[in-house]
């Protein structure tokens, strides 16, 4: 029972500023006891004040009591520690990093349980004790700890911040008060506080609200990429199967083709090594008549000579001399060239027909709407390089830089015929074909307008010009200082003039894909189109 007492006894005979077992125990005016190392160093801290209190009750003392060594109780300190407690309870929890540690501990500090806001320090749950049990300090705002105690003392004046500052929308003191903030509208940090508070509310509902419309963007986004993934997996999968198809078809013909080749080779290979045997027998025929003939012409016999003359003379009828039907050597390679010609047949239809499934596949959109662009570096991420065409220019259109520039001439140019050359009105198509945001500028002088036009638009006739113009383009018309546009189906544009410099931006829609899209130069004067971007 007497170990037992000393246990339960121990905690008062511990120094509240170590937190240990008293060393050297010192008892002070007001009654509480701690080491003398501990309690010198507190006062030595507060030397400047030329007052000294007590770390646990706040009593001051004037002038520095003397500390004299408490004899009893370092005794009875002694028999504890001979007892085996001489630790530090196991409760306790040193602050370690990123902790808020008590700022009366000395040495290795505890870890903070409250900050006062009054006496801006942070204290652990033992030297937290006074401000529950003292009356004064009861009145104090305790708040968790937090290392940010500093930001409530203003910097001017060294006092804690109490009053907002309506006017200037910051904290002061109630020095700042009267003094640079003097006639401000100004409440108490804690009427601010509760204004605040309200909003915040608000403010609240309005990011929970953002955050449940964003949850199911989010949702939308996840079912789309969902879509996207077995769409695209799908459409491999569909048109490895064509491919594949079509590369058996090809596969397919040209061993039809092969074969072909080799039968046909094998029987003109026949036919001429049958009339091979032929002229092989004939000559071996005419070889026996000549020997014949020439032992006739050396007999002595004229009766012999002539009774056998007519019969060896006589030739029977040749053959038809096969060489009048052998084709030249050449004869395959009209197979060759018309191979050659199904190619480029093919080559001409799969470029045709692959920027229609390029068209196709990038203009595939399903994502949420994008911010249209504002500022010119905006636009300049969809600036595109377009150059003209001299196929389809007027002929009295001059191209220079590179197809780069366009000048309406008095007289006709030298251009050779072709059959996508507009031939009524001074037009040029861009060489490049326009896909997705495109974005360019225009320098111009006169008057000009531009479109985007699908490929087939007519070359001839004036009036199905302007009737496809009106169908299938957006025309932009600039004439110095004046813009406007005209929307064609499936088709945006955006357009602006600065000077003597036409800025436009192209979107088109995914359902634009199945025509070629192309850039339209319009020339009503004789003037010059720069094409800058």
């Amino acid at each position: 029972m007497a170990q037992r007492g000393i246990q339960l006894d121990s905690a008062k005979f511990c120094c509240s500023i170590c937190l240990d077992l008293l060393k050297d125990p010192v008892t002070i005016p007001c009654g509480h006891s701690y080491c003398m190392s501990c309690i010198k160093d507190c006062w030595d801290g507060e030397e400047h004040k030329e007052i000294y209190s007590c770390p646990q009750c706040r009593q001051t003392f004037t002038p520095r009591p003397v500390l004299v060594k408490s004899t009893i109780l370092a005794d009875i300190v002694e028999e504890l520690r001979n007892a085996g407690l001489d630790a530090a309870p196991p409760d306790l929890c040193y602050a370690g990093p990123g902790d808020v540690a008590c700022d009366f501990c000395p040495g290795r500090k505890l870890k903070a349980l409250k900050s006062c806001l009054v006496c801006l320090v942070s204290y652990c749950e033992h030297h937290l004790q006074p401000h529950y049990d003292i009356a004064q300090l009861k009145k104090h705002k305790l708040v968790e700890a937090t290392v940010k105690l500093q930001e409530n003392i203003c910097s001017n004046h060294d006092e804690v911040m109490k009053i907002f500052c309506r006017t200037d929308q910051q904290c002061i003191c109630y020095l700042c008060s009267m003094d640079e903030h003097k006639g401000h509208n100004t409440v108490s940090a804690a009427a601010e506080r509760k204004e605040r508070q309200k909003e915040l509310g608000v403010s609240r509902q309005k990011i929970q609200q953002r955050i449940q419309d964003t949850e199911k963007d989010v949702k939308v986004l996840q079912q789309e990429v969902e879509e996207i993934n077995r769409s695209a997996d799908k459409a491999v999968e569909d048109s490895e199967e064509i491919f594949t198809e079509l590369i058996t078809l090809m596969e397919k013909r040209r061993s039809d083709v092969k074969q072909q080749i080799r039968s046909q080779q094998k029987e003109e290979v026949s036919r001429a090594e049958e009339a091979q045997e032929k002229l092989k027998q004939e000559i071996a025929e005419l070889r026996r008549k000549d020997a014949e003939l020439e032992q006739l012409s050396h007999t002595e016999d004229h009766i012999h000579f002539l009774q056998n003359y007519p019969s060896l003379s006589c030739l029977s009828e040749s053959t038809d001399s096969p060489s009048n039907n052998i084709r030249p050597l050449s004869y395959f390679e009209d197979v060759t060239a018309a191979v050659s010609e199904l190619r480029e047949k093919l080559q001409d239809l799969l470029s045709e027909e692959w920027s229609k499934i390029s068209l196709t596949v990038t203009g595939v959109d399903v994502l949420l709407p994008q911010p249209e662009p504002k500022t010119r570096d905006e636009f300049l991420q969809y600036s595109c390089h377009i150059t003209l065409d001299p196929n389809t220019a007027h002929t009295r259109l001059s191209l220079s830089e590179e197809n780069r520039k366009a000048t309406l001439k008095g007289k006709e140019q030298s251009y050779p015929s072709h059959p996508d050359r507009f031939t009524k009105l001074c037009h040029v198509l861009s060489r490049e074909s326009l896909t997705g945001h495109c974005y360019w500028e225009v320098e111009w002088k006169g008057e000009v307008s531009i479109a985007v036009s699908y490929q087939d638009i007519s070359r001839t006739g004036i009036w199905d010009i302007l009737s496809s113009i009106s169908r299938t383009s957006v025309l932009v018309s600039a004439c110095f200082c004046c813009v406007s546009a005209l929307h064609g189906p499936q088709i945006t544009c955006h357009s602006n003039c600065v000077g003597g410099t036409m800025i436009l931006f192209l979107g088109l829609s995914a359902t634009t894909s199945a025509e070629t899209i192309k850039m339209c130069l319009f020339l009503t004067q004789e003037l010059h189109v720069f094409i800058l971007k």
